[in-house]
Formats: structure tokens, sequence, C-alpha cells
């Protein structure tokens, strides 16, 4: 079975000032969207920034970065985020509701939200991360009524099961997909036996993919890979190729990945291949 592998292009936190390499503008990350995809990713995960690169939620953003990235790249698949902290959930639905994309990140609960630093002995972003079941639906019934298909991200092993009341209300399609995130503070910790558990815990029909955050996100993907789950990579999730070596682009990350893939054996899934294997209704453009 084909790797289906992700970029994160940009994220919502890291700045130019962390790495040079992160696009803020909605032409950045058109170009930044078609390396990747040149380089192998199928699915091209997206935050919205304001062109001095602070978070933008508001529909007009997402609408040039939408149309910026259909005319350079007009193959990827687009997964919109509509994660955010301090923000009404109408606001974070509304570009769904607007652009209907293929996919839509849905954050699968509430939790701490952190980084830490040892060196400082200082919490940086320290965030309550709130998504109750009832917002959940709500962002549910908005993604089914746009044809968008749910990305569940699951930062720790309740958030899988937080898929079932809502599977039996019906707001959760069969082909939903599971990401498991490893490495934030709050969430659960980032190593193998944990990956292990977290897969075994998706529904047996069920794609899911594994999201490593920091210099944990190599060592992941590669479990990820030998297990036969989607991976994702990007400057949004990671910035270096191998310590002390940042990368210059999402493309360089998403080439690495690939490598690995073939290395262990596998090839990666195109984007038309993607569209199949996760029953996405939007054709291939």
């Amino acid at each position: 079975m084909k790797t289906i592998l992700t970029a994160a292009l940009t994220g919502v936190l890291a700045t130019r000032d962390q790495c040079p390499a992160i696009p803020y503008t909605a032409q950045e990350i058109a170009q930044e969207a078609r390396r990747s995809v040149d380089a192998g990713a199928s699915i091209v995960h997206i935050h919205a920034r304001q062109d001095d690169g602070k978070p933008a939620f508001d529909v007009k953003s997402y609408r040039c970065i939408d149309q910026a990235v259909k005319e350079l790249c007009p193959e990827a698949i687009i997964n919109y985020s509509t994660g955010a902290v301090g923000i009404d959930r109408d606001t974070r639905i509304a570009h769904i509701k607007a652009l209907s994309p293929p996919l839509a990140a849905l954050n699968m609960g509430s939790m701490n939200y952190a980084i830490y630093s040892s060196k400082k002995k200082k919490f940086y972003h320290d965030h309550i991360f709130e998504n109750s079941f009832a917002d959940i639906e709500f962002y549910l019934e908005a993604m089914n009524k746009a044809g968008t298909l749910p990305e569940m991200e699951c930062f720790d092993l309740g958030h899988i099961q937080n898929a079932e009341p809502l599977r039996d209300l019906g707001l959760i399609p069969n082909n939903a997909c599971y990401s498991l995130v490893m490495g934030v503070l709050g969430g659960i910790p980032a190593n193998t036996k944990n990956l292990v558990h977290m897969a075994s815990s998706v529904p047996n029909h069920a794609h899911w993919q594994v999201i490593g955050i920091g210099k944990v996100q190599w060592p992941l993907i590669a479990v990820g890979i030998t297990m036969g789950g989607g991976i994702r990579v990007g400057l949004e999730d990671n910035f270096y190729l191998k310590p002390g070596v940042m990368a210059r682009s999402n493309g360089e990350l998403v080439a690495k990945a690939a490598r690995l893939v073939e290395d262990l054996g596998g090839s990666v899934a195109s984007p038309e291949e993607t569209r199949q294997r996760l029953g996405l209704s939007h054709a291939a453009l």
C-alpha cells in the first residue's frame, strides 16, 4: 500500500525569526505547496497568515490562499486548519463553509497546550486548547454540509475514543482520517510504544497518519511507514532535516520523507491515488 504524504506548510506559531523559510503570503504558501507536491506530497495542510506573518482566521485570507494554491498547484489536495485559541467557533469554521475544501483538520478534544524551555525555565504559548463535544459537533455538521472530510487530530489516546459517540450520532463518515499528533506538551509523549498503542486504537477500516512535533518527527515517521500509516512533515512541525541542518523549504522536508519511504521499500501515493484511497468526493482539477 502506498504511503500518503502530507506537507504542513506554515502553522500558526512559527516565525521567520525561528526559520527563514516559513511562508506568510498567499503566493508564498502556494509556492511551498508546489515544491511539496513536486517532492512527493499529495496533501497540503494550511493555516492562513497575514502578510506580516500574524495568524489569520478570516475567509478573505483563506480565499486568497485557495486561489493561489489552485492556480499554481491544481492537483494538490487542500486541507485547511480549524484549530485556534481564543477564536469563536463561527470564525473557526467560516472558511470551510465558504470554500468547501476536500479535507479540514478537526481537533478532537480539549487540552493544555504549551512550549516549555528547560534552558530558560519558562513556559511559552501556555494555552487551554478548548474543543468541547458541542463545538466538535458544530464543526462536523458544517464539514458534512460542505462535503469536507474531517482529518481528526488526536493529541492523546482519549481523543481517538472521542470520535465514537460522534460516529454513533452519524456525524463522522466512515472514511474520516485520524492524525496521531505526538510531542506537544499537554498531549501524549512521543515514542514508538505510544505510537503503536495509538495506531492500534484506531478503527480497523480507518486511514491514520503520524505527526511528530520537533526532533521526534523523523524516527516516528520511520515507524509510521513500517506500520502502514500515512506521514506528515513540514515547517509547521519541524524545521530540521537533521540535527543542525535547517530546511530551506517544505519541499526539502518532503523529499527526505519520500526518500525514507522508498528506502524502506515503499512508494508515495500521488494526489489522485490519495483521492481514491480516502474516498474524496472532490474530483481532480
